[in-house]
């Protein structure tokens, strides 16, 4: 690489993550586009069905801060995300299946699970797919909102060749105060880049898996 090239990433990194841009030569920008709160004093009453359903690591981790967390091990769990499974299994949970996107997930419960009663462990901008084909095919669950997704925007006066985002939400709190025009847009998942789409936005490129890793790995080839 001789020109420099300057990337976004709209959440923070951790050192390992920054290395590997910036071993690769790359200008890199980090920070947080969106924050998490954890719901305090959450009731999770009596009726909690027979399995848990998370389809993401934040609303795992607000579940862990309750003191009776332990409780729900008993529960099979049905989760989206590889780093969601890895926490629920590293926390001695049985994760009975997990997928890629929500969709899926939906799609595998609706299909094979069916008779089961569920929780939906969910945030405040939670997409509506999940809890809508469980509806549609009659399927018991109740939905315990755990945590929120505040919007924190920037503006960024640097200009860039390459943004990363990983979320929906970090999509729509960096159009708040920026503009995308020709910088390329990498992608956690293709929920993710139908944010972008959604806004007409065309330069996109989507990690072959969704982690921030994979997301890492196709700036690195991309500008190779």
């Amino acid at each position: 690489m001789t020109k420099q090239i300057n990337i976004l990433s709209t959440k923070k990194l951790s050192e390992i993550q920054k290395k590997a841009l910036l071993d690769a030569n790359f200008e890199v920008i980090d920070e947080d586009f969106i924050n998490i709160n954890y719901k305090k004093g959450l009731s999770f009453g009596e009726d909690l069905g027979e399995a848990l359903i998370f389809t993401s690591q934040n609303a795992v981790q607000s579940v862990l801060n309750h003191p009776k967390w332990e409780e729900l091990k008993t529960k099979n769990v049905f989760c989206v995300g590889i780093k969601t499974k890895e926490l629920l299994t590293e926390n001695g949970f049985n994760v009975v299946a997990y997928t890629g996107y929500a969709a899926d997930l939906a799609e595998i419960i609706t299909l094979i699970y069916n008779k089961e009663s569920y929780t939906f462990f969910s945030g405040n901008l939670r997409r509506d797919i999940l809890p809508n084909t469980l509806k549609e095919n009659g399927i018991q669950f109740n939905e315990i909102e755990v945590y929120e997704t505040n919007l924190t925007s920037k503006k960024i006066t640097q200009k860039l060749n390459g943004i990363l985002f990983f979320s929906p939400s970090g999509v729509e709190s960096f159009l708040e105060k920026n503009k995308i025009t020709n910088e390329i847009c990498f992608c956690i998942g293709e929920t993710t880049a139908e944010a972008l789409e959604n806004k007409n936005i065309k330069n996109i490129v989507i990690a072959q898996k969704p982690s921030v890793e994979n997301v890492i790995t196709e700036v690195v080839e991309y500008y190779k």
